[in-house]
């Protein structure tokens, strides 16, 4: 799949989990585009730190 510079990220999903995905964050009151910056903000920092923490124990 090509990657672009534009900051879109379009994919396709099972329209009955993305039918539920909209169900639960209308209840959250979370759009589609805050819960996916949240979502990826928080993993990206996750798998940074789990790097970071790797390779600082690889010093030892």
């Amino acid at each position: 799949m090509a990657k672009g510079d534009s900051g879109r990220v379009v994919l396709e999903i099972d329209p009955d989990l993305k039918r539920k995905l909209y169900a639960v964050l209308a209840l959250e009151q979370k759009t589609l585009k805050e819960w996916f910056t949240e979502s990826s903000s928080s993993y990206v920092k996750e798998r940074l730190k789990a790097e970071l923490d790797s390779f600082g124990s690889d010093k030892e």
